[in-house]
């Protein structure tokens, strides 16, 4: 009888692993891999993530954390669960995971491919902590078999500052929307028109400037709502007080809908999707919404700006441009019933040329199936 050839994937967070790798995750298992997820075990998350069929192995992460002791701790963890699983092959993903698991990979002999999902604050930022992350990315990065990247940006940006080998980096179209959930339930324009934001609540998702645009958009269209869905309390430097959350909300500015495991009935219920992010990998909750078959509005920012066609698909606004991005929200609620289903079914086509969950999947398996066999 054949060993089933065992696949680890290690992220910083259960809720990203299920949420952005489900799909992944459930193919390699049809597919007869032996999979292991690791992460910070989540009481609603891990359940779901067992449910699988994988194993999942609670692997404690400060997302936060500086203190070159527990970093030390971190890649210890990863390489005497590596030494004890002994997998064929690993996946990483996020900024720890990639680096301090890359350095137990190294060690332990693993093949492995890290998969930059976003540089995030790291790259927003020219503080120390962000010089020593680039200059252990260079170091984590010299043995892995390859390095995924979400956009073109992302890429050229590490192969500008030589933390990677070109010859070693690949673009990954984003990590894969699931067509057959996210599907079309109207292609109405709902009313009264309601502008949603999907995102962690940090400044640097352009909550600041979405609610500032907000103000400005309801002085002339006061009907308008706007509403925030996403975790409030993120460890994060970024992270917004919920303070300031209850606050908008008393000034009658957002409602704040908390957080849920199905975002598609809050989609499916707004009329446009917004994401005025400052840099993102390939924000999700925009192939989510065009997906569902809503106009989107987002930024040229690294990341979000592969997921529109400036008036075709959605609108696209200046980063940190709060007249920009009110004049993005003013054009969708002027829009008529026929342009505003012309622009969602252009968006639900750009998913399914360019995003469907099948193609990224198709090239994981053919990876492993070039490296391990």
């Amino acid at each position: 009888m054949t060993t089933k050839k065992h696949i680890i994937l290690a992220g910083n967070t259960a809720w990203g692993m299920y949420n952005f790798r489900e799909r992944v995750i459930q193919a390699l298992v049809d597919n007869g891999y032996k999979v292991t997820v690791l992460a910070p075990h989540d009481d609603v998350f891990t359940p779901k993530l067992v449910a699988l069929s994988v194993n999942f192995i609670d692997t404690p992460i400060n997302l936060k954390g500086t203190n070159p002791v527990q970093e030390l701790q971190l890649f210890r963890c990863y390489k005497e669960i590596f030494q004890q699983e002994n997998p064929d092959f690993i996946f990483f993903y996020t900024i720890k995971p990639n680096i301090y698991g890359s350095f137990a990979a190294q060690r332990c002999k693993i093949p492995h491919i890290a998969v930059t999902t976003g540089l995030g604050y790291t790259f927003l930022t020219d503080k120390l902590v962000a010089k020593i992350s680039k200059f252990l990315y260079k170091k984590a990065f010299k043995k892995t078999y390859q390095v995924w990247f979400l956009n073109n940006d992302d890429m050229q940006t590490f192969i500008r500052c030589k933390l990677i080998d070109a010859q070693k980096s690949f673009i990954l179209k984003g990590e894969g929307i699931d067509l057959e959930r996210f599907h079309i339930l109207s292609l109405q324009k709902r009313l009264p028109v309601t502008f949603l934001l999907i995102a962690r609540m940090l400044w640097d998702k352009g909550i600041g400037e979405f609610i500032k645009a907000a103000r400005v958009v309801k002085q002339k269209y006061p009907d308008a709502k706007f509403q925030l869905l996403g975790v409030l309390g993120a460890e994060n430097p970024a992270a917004i007080p919920r303070e300031q959350i209850e606050q908008w909300q008393s000034e009658c500015i957002i409602e704040y809908l908390g957080v849920t495991e199905n975002v598609k009935p809050f989609i499916d219920a707004a009329t446009c999707v917004v994401l005025p992010s400052y840099r993102e990998g390939i924000p999700l909750s925009l192939l989510e919404a065009s997906a569902s078959g809503k106009p989107i509005i987002t930024t040229n920012a690294i990341g979000c700006k592969d997921t529109v066609e400036d008036g075709v698909t959605g609108f696209m606004c200046q980063v940190k441009d709060v007249a920009d991005l009110a004049g993005c929200m003013e054009k969708i609620i002027c829009l008529s019933s026929e342009q505003y289903k012309t622009m969602a079914s252009a968006g639900r086509t750009k998913m399914e040329k360019e995003f469907d969950v099948k193609l990224i999947v198709k090239h994981y398996l053919e990876i492993l199936d070039k490296v391990i066999y």
